[in-house]
């Protein structure tokens, strides 16, 4: 039977959220396993423990569970919250915090068998390198530059590039580790090592930017 024939024509009962999260980890883990053309559908209910229709009722096609799984992953490590802006919490605390979730964010095995499928993907010419990117980094790229320009906004940093600041951060957290760690020749910041690159990469963010600097 066509995949298409299988998609839901209409409204039905609600949506179950335990069933939704195990057919996005069921994807997430077949899409790093067998890659992207060999996972079907049928493979990702199996492995979720549902039937195919239930994943067509929270998924409409392969393409739509791809980016949903991307961007759960993201949001596992760096929730939308993480980038709001409270006036009770010092900036630098909130950077701290963003800085932490997306070292643990590319440092993770899933994050970093990813990246190198997309980096072989994209030799071929295939459109997932382009759907990985909007909805993995290039969401937690806009969301870091509408928190910077509500700090510019607010004077506690000076910047006129809320785009190119945002790349600044998040280069001085990448640097030359997790290059390494993408082709084998080196091991992911952990522990103390990680927490020393963190606080080092924001205070270099804000001795750049810091409105008083």
């Amino acid at each position: 039977m066509p995949d298409k024939l299988l998609q839901p024509s209409g409204p039905g009962r609600p949506k179950d959220p335990a069933k939704r999260r195990a057919i996005l980890d069921a994807a997430k883990n077949l899409f790093l396993r067998n890659g992207y053309d060999g996972s079907s559908m049928d493979t990702i209910a199996a492995e979720a423990g549902v039937s195919k229709l239930t994943v067509y009722s929270h998924f409409t096609d392969k393409e739509t569970l791809f980016s949903a799984a991307i961007k759960a992953k993201c949001e596992e490590q760096l929730p939308e919250l993480l980038f709001e802006l409270p006036d009770d919490v010092p900036l630098e605390s909130q950077l701290l915090g963003i800085a932490r979730g997306f070292l643990a964010l590319i440092n993770s095995s899933e994050s970093v068998e990813m990246h190198r499928m997309m980096v072989s993907l994209a030799s071929q010419g295939s459109k997932l390198s382009r759907m990985f990117y909007e909805a993995g980094p290039q969401r937690v790229q806009e969301e870091m530059e509408l928190l910077l320009r509500k700090a510019s906004e607010r004077g506690l940093l000076q910047l006129d590039d809320p785009h190119r600041a945002a790349d600044h951060f998040f280069s001085l957290l990448k640097g030359g580790a997790h290059f390494r760690l993408l082709i084998g020749c080196g091991d992911p910041l952990q522990g103390a090592a990680a927490e020393h690159h963190v606080q080092d990469s924001v205070q270099l963010f804000l001795r750049a930017y810091r409105a008083d600097r």
